[in-house]
C-alpha cells in the first residue's frame, strides 16, 4: 500500500487505519450514536450488556455514547488548537527570519518570555482567571503552543531565506506575503506537516489532562479526560469504565505517532541521485 507515492509501513498503515476510524467516527457520531449525549439509560456502572454495550457510567449514561461524542469533542478542539498555533506560528516566524532586525528581535524576545513559564502553570492562571469555555480554552492553548511553532519556522525560514531562488524573488521586487507563500512555505512544508502531526498529539493530551484536573471541556458536553476523572471510582470496584476513555486516549495518541514517524523516515531519506553516491 502507498500513500503520497511511498510504500507505508505496517506500522504507519495501522496508525492510518486507527486514526482515519477515529476521524469517521467522529464525523459520524450524531448518526452512529445509540443514544443521546446526556440520554440517562441504565444504573450506575451498569455492565456492558446488550442494551449498552460497554456499560454505563457514574449516572447512567450510555458509555459508547458518550465515548463518540467525548472523542469529537477532544479531538475537534485540539485540531483546531493545532491549526490556530499553527497559523500563529508560521506567520510570525517566517516573517522574522525574512524581515529580521527588530522584527525578529522583538518576537524572539517574546517568545524566550513565554517559554520560560511552563505551559501547565500559564494556561490553569488563564483558565482559572477567564473560565473554561472551549473558545477561551483554545485561544489559550493555541497562542502557548504557537511558541514551539515560531521556533520551528523561524528557524526553517533562516536556513531558507538566504537561498538562491528567495534572493532572485527579492531582487524582482516581490513582496514579503508573495515570498514566504510561493517560495519559503512550500519548501517547508514536509517539517511542518510533520510537526503539526507531534503537535496535534500534545494538545490533545493537554486537552485531556485539562479535563482530567476539572478545568478542560465543561459538562454537559463529553470529552475523553473528564471521562477518565467522572468514572475514576470505578476502578475500586473492578469495573472498566475509565479504561475505555484511557485506552482511547493512548490508542489515538500512538497511532498519530506511528504515521508521524514515518513521514519523518521519509523525509530524512536519501533521494535516488544521493543513494548512489
Amino acid at each position: 500500500m502507498k500513500l503520497f507515492g511511498q510504500k507505508l509501513t505496517l506500522s504507519a498503515a495501522f496508525g492510518l487505519t486507527v486514526v482515519a476510524i477515529f476521524i469517521l467516527v467522529s464525523l459520524l457520531t450524531p448518526w452512529l450514536a445509540p443514544y443521546a449525549e446526556s440520554a440517562n439509560v441504565g444504573g450506575t456502572w451498569d455492565l456492558p450488556s446488550a442494551k449498552l454495550w460497554l456499560g454505563a457510567d457514574q449516572i447512567g449514561r450510555d458509555m459508547l455514547t458518550r465515548m463518540m461524542y467525548g472523542s469529537r469533542m477532544t479531538i475537534g478542539v485540539a485540531l483546531a488548537i493545532t491549526t490556530l498555533s499553527f497559523f500563529i506560528g508560521i506567520v510570525l516566524g517566517f516573517t522574522s527570519s525574512v524581515v529580521g532586525g527588530w522584527v525578529d528581535i522583538f518576537f524572539t524576545r517574546l517568545v524566550d518570555v513565554m517559554l520560560s513559564i511552563p505551559s501547565l502553570i500559564f494556561a490553569l492562571i488563564i483558565l482559572g482567571v477567564f473560565g473554561s469555555s472551549i473558545p477561551v480554552l483554545i485561544l489559550t492553548i493555541a497562542v502557548l503552543d504557537s511558541t514551539r511553532v515560531f521556533r520551528l519556522a523561524r528557524a526553517l525560514g533562516m536556513n531558507l531565506s538566504v537561498l538562491e531562488y528567495v534572493e532572485a524573488a527579492r531582487l524582482r521586487g516581490e513582496g514579503l506575503w508573495w515570498v514566504i507563500r510561493r517560495e519559503i512555505l512550500p519548501n517547508a512544508w514536509a517539517p511542518l506537516v510533520s510537526e503539526f502531526g507531534l503537535r496535534f498529539c500534545f494538545n490533545f493530551l493537554f486537552i485531556a489532562g485539562l479535563s482530567f484536573l476539572g478545568l478542560g471541556i465543561q459538562p454537559p458536553y463529553a470529552d475523553l479526560g473528564g471521562m477518565v476523572r467522572e468514572n475514576a471510582a470505578a476502578i475500586n470496584f473492578g469495573m472498566m469504565a475509565p479504561i475505555y476513555p484511557a485506552t482511547a486516549i493512548a490508542l489515538l495518541t500512538v497511532s498519530i505517532n506511528l504515521v508521524v514517524d514515518w513521514m519523518l523516515s521519509i523525509d530524512a531519506r536519501p533521494s535516488g541521485a544521493q543513494a548512489e553516491l
